[in-house]
């Protein structure tokens, strides 16, 4: 005949270890989400700077359409006075 104690030790250990698990991918996930909006904000001032030296060389309506979308302003004068703010 066998006889077993099973202590409480081993529980607290997998607990601990689990909260340190979590702990750990909290930690990795914060700084990861902050990398990508750091990345995004790089991205959107790209994109407008790269548009309005397009719209410089070449004035279509699709350049103002994608610059419209990018700076929420909806009149060709606003473009224009917005971009020449950019590439000062």
């Amino acid at each position: 005949m066998k006889f077993e104690l099973k202590t409480e030790n081993e529980n607290y250990s997998k607990s601990f270890s689990q909260v340190l698990g979590m702990v750990f991918i909290l930690a990795l996930i914060i700084p990861l989400c902050d990398i990508a909006f750091k990345l995004g904000i790089i991205s959107r001032h790209y994109q407008v700077e790269y548009n309005c030296r397009l719209l410089s060389v070449e004035k279509s309506k699709t350049n103002f359409h994608k610059l419209s979308r990018l700076s929420k302003l909806k009149s060709k004068q606003g473009i224009w006075e917005f971009c020449r703010d950019v590439l000062k």
